[in-house]
């Protein structure tokens, strides 16, 4: 019934939220539950180029922080996206706070807000139209400013973890205008393994709905372990993430591949490789570079781990 009440039904918009292809590593843009995370102070930057050789094409850097603090039983964190589409260039600085209620070894459950403000600006002299007297065109400079706020739960336990949130809260209920940003809804569902010693896999799904529009995606990761090693005397060292590989499939006639490595125990790297299954832009593709730094925080909470899982909060 939560999940539901997230979905709203609204009006048509015209502009998107940003498409980041590895967003399965970090949900927060979308969802500001996500940010619980315990163990660590997460630092979070990717930079996505879409459909390499044409001109204007959309141009995003996501840039995010975040730490839980124990006492509060609460996460703070901001995020500044700049997102440039053709003449537009929006810029989206926000706060983050989100609640967690903790089961030792069992379960999760968080609730996240964001909130800031949204930035848009269309410059017209950058217009290059083959009719310069096109009616359905200007070519003044106009911009934009509105508050902005997006909301979101997650739950998660041992092997699952399922989520829902809507962003741009003020959208609601708006006329359609090519300056405002679109209210967006999703809900996920993700199967995760981290049982092995070797790898761990994750399995999710993920529905995306703006208005007339649903997008489904699917998503297979696999990322692989070294083996534990005797550290000194009886001391274990437990299995660390080296590489990371995964696959998405969209709805939308798209082909993703992700591919990672950790540089250090908490520095990781990655790159993403758009495909595009529409003739017209097969040779187009899109490219997406991310960095994941995560420090080991004094303030997290040891206590609130599914048994002794070092990162099993995804």
């Amino acid at each position: 019934m939560i999940l539901i009440t997230l979905l709203p039904c609204t009006g048509s918009r015209a502009q998107s939220d940003i498409t980041m292809a590895t967003h399965w590593n970090n949900r927060a843009y979308y969802n500001p539950a996500f940010i619980t995370r315990t163990d660590y102070l997460f630092l979070y930057t990717n930079v996505r180029r879409q459909w390499m050789g044409v001109r204007g094409a959309p141009e995003v850097i996501n840039i995010q922080a975040s730490q839980y603090f124990r006492r509060m039983n609460s996460a703070l964190g901001l995020s500044l996206v700049i997102d440039k589409i053709g003449i537009t260039r929006s810029y989206n600085p926000m706060l983050y706070y989100a609640y967690r209620i903790a089961k030792k070894d069992a379960w999760t459950f968080s609730l996240g807000l964001s909130a800031g403000l949204f930035s848009r600006s269309i410059n017209g002299s950058l217009f290059e139209a083959e009719y310069q007297l096109d009616p359905s065109l200007f070519y003044y400079n106009k911009k934009f400013l509105e508050p902005d706020v997006n909301a979101g739960i997650e739950f998660q336990n041992l092997h699952f973890i399922f989520g829902g949130s809507s962003t741009h809260l003020f959208s609601l209920g708006r006329s359609d205008s090519r300056m405002v940003i679109t209210n967006h809804r999703y809900a996920y569902a993700i199967y995760k393994n981290d049982n092995p010693q070797l790898f761990t896999y994750t399995l999710g799904m993920q529905v995306i709905n703006k208005n007339n529009l649903t997008i489904l995606e699917g998503n297979a990761s696999l990322r692989i372990k070294h083996k534990p090693k005797l550290l000194e005397g009886t001391l274990l060292r437990g299995p660390q993430e080296i590489i990371d590989l995964g696959l998405t499939c969209r709805s939308s006639r798209q082909l993703t591949f992700n591919f990672g490595i950790m540089i250090t125990s908490f520095i990781r790297i990655g790159y993403s490789y758009d495909q595009s299954l529409f003739s017209s832009y097969y040779l187009n593709t899109t490219h997406e570079i991310m960095l994941e730094y995560r420090i080991p925080a004094r303030s997290s909470s040891p206590e609130v781990k599914c048994g002794d899982k070092e990162y099993w909060y995804h």
